[in-house]
């Protein structure tokens, strides 16, 4: 059942943790995020050197895993075999981050972050602990600690 409703998950997150500090069965209890919106946020232009360094990154990670690996049986310079497994990494992945844009011909020229975000935040518990819930949060609004944008 829904105990108490909010704009914004901070408020909603506020509720539950007043909720544990007064020994209530947080177990019980749900935040539940409604009407669900989708937001891509661009975070700047994707070029073929942009892809190609961010390749080099990756690429770098997987050579310098595969020179460890190589590092740990080797008996001589294993310093040597590190770096030459980091740098090999890197080139391939500029290599291969470079080709894989340009082969999509310009059809995404941009990065981006995707994030769900929640317009309504509700505080929902089992329905044999909705009155003690009701009572804690009741008390907790009387105390000047509702948090703010409380609705319910």
């Amino acid at each position: 059942m829904t105990v108490a409703s909010y704009p914004d998950y901070p408020s909603a997150q506020y509720t539950v943790d007043f909720l544990s500090d007064n020994q209530f069965p947080v177990e019980r209890a749900a935040i539940v995020g409604t009407d669900l919106t989708l937001v891509e946020t661009v975070l700047g232009r994707m070029t073929t050197s942009r892809a190609a360094l961010a390749g080099a990154a990756t690429g770098a990670w997987f050579g310098l895993f595969i020179g460890l690996l190589f590092g740990i049986f080797t008996v001589g310079n294993w310093w040597a075999v590190i770096l030459v497994g980091l740098a090999i990494g890197a080139v391939w992945g500029a290599i291969f981050g470079a080709i894989a844009h340009a082969m999509t011909g310009g059809r995404r020229d941009f990065t981006s972050a995707s994030s769900l975000r929640a317009n309504q935040y509700a505080v929902t518990v089992d329905a044999t602990f909705a009155d003690q819930a009701r009572q804690l949060i009741g008390r907790m609004n009387w105390q000047g600690q509702r948090p703010a944008g409380a609705t319910g």
